[in-house]
């Protein structure tokens, strides 16, 4: 039908635009929480444009939610402000056959949703998590920065130099803090650098004092050194055992369905699902009021966005802390805002009222005051 493939190919403009202005925001805000959380050492720098890349990845599904009822709300509101829908209309067709051409069009956005909610939002939150845990591994060594306090991967030792003459061998004025053994030590040193000896990393302090006390006691022992060698080759603390449920996948999530884990499957399942109603919410949500202008419309199809988006927030914790079943969130939000949907559609193509069409007529002998 000539009508369908226009439409269809209005939307696809539309869409595309959408999607790019959306992904181009989010990379933007993405980049610059990431950089943020670069510089409170969270992960390592040099990944920042891996980290944002993943995330960027992950928002992928609700961005193509997001993009696909823009482009429905926006193509259906121009369609009634040039009277295109008039013509619709009298060609004998209602709204609710509109439904035909849209998910004809939006099915392939659809399944690109559930695939990515599914199968890559878990694989990309594991390897965000995977950098982070790296970093947070690294050795005392990787740790050292020239002219910052940095401290070690058991929290037992802070460092610190001032310059740093070829690349993380050698440094000037170095300082060490650590608490050992029940034991508190301070050094520092007019210069140290790293050496490998019987396999190990050693830090070969020259030129320095040392000064070590009992904690509790108030005795100090100061000693001064020509040379002094600290093991620093231990690597980080081993990998959380606690793996967060978002980064695992989706059959693991079925295997042991927890309230974690049903949480989790919740939200995955919930963007799948909340992007087909999102399509019928579109067609009965949209239309042109001259009143309100072209924007009213939008504004309250994006608020309406936002809320089921909150929702689904809402019930994952929810279903986390135990005090909603996972069946009875899916039925109670997804189905409700589905049959919501389908009964304003309705009340659209139908042209229902909340007022009766007839009057009361007076009776036959009364006269008119």
């Amino acid at each position: 039908m000539l009508f369908h493939s226009s439409i269809r190919k209005e939307l696809a403009r539309s869409f595309g635009a959408t999607l790019i202005v959306l992904v181009t925001v989010v990379m933007t805000m993405t980049l610059i929480r990431t950089l943020g959380q670069a510089s409170r050492g969270s992960f390592n720098p040099s990944d920042v444009m891996l980290v944002m890349g993943f995330t960027v990845l992950a928002y992928m599904p609700t961005i193509l939610t997001m993009s696909l009822f823009i482009s429905i709300v926006g193509t259906l509101s121009r369609m009634y402000r040039d009277s295109e829908m008039v013509i619709w209309f009298s060609s004998g067709m209602g709204l609710a056959g509109l439904l035909r051409p849209l998910f004809r069009f939006a099915w392939p956005v659809l399944l690109v949703v559930m695939a990515l909610a599914m199968l890559v939002l878990p694989w990309s939150n594991q390897q965000i998590e995977d950098m982070k845990s790296h970093y947070e591994q690294r050795g005392d060594l990787d740790r050292i920065e020239p002219g910052q306090f940095q401290e070690s991967a058991n929290g037992n030792r802070v460092f610190f130099v001032e310059k740093d003459l070829t690349g993380n061998k050698t440094g000037n004025n170095v300082f060490i803090a650590s608490t050992e053994r029940g034991k508190q030590t301070i050094t520092s040193a007019r210069s140290g650098r790293v050496e490998n000896r019987t396999g190990e990393s050693m830090l070969m302090l020259s030129y320095g004092q040392r000064l070590e006390s009992d904690i509790g006691k108030p005795d100090l022992k100061i000693s001064e050194f020509e040379e002094y060698g600290t093991n620093i080759g231990a690597n980080g603390l081993n990998g959380p055992n606690y793996i967060p449920a978002n980064t695992l996948p989706t059959l693991a999530l079925l295997s042991n369905p927890n309230p974690a884990h049903l949480a989790e499957l919740a939200w995955r399942l919930g963007m799948a699902l909340a992007a087909i109603n999102f399509v019928i919410i579109a067609v009965a949500a949209s239309s042109a009021n001259p009143r309100v202008g072209r924007s009213g419309n939008m504004v309250f199809s994006m608020f309406t966005f936002v809320v089921y988006f909150n929702l689904l927030n809402l019930g994952q914790s929810w279903i986390s802390h135990g005090q909603i079943s996972f069946a009875g969130f899916l039925a109670g939000l997804h189905g409700g805002v589905f049959l919501l949907g389908l009964l304003w559609l309705a009340k659209r193509h139908y042209n229902w009222g909340w007022r009766t069409h007839g009057r009361r007529q007076p009776a036959s002998g009364s006269a008119a005051v």
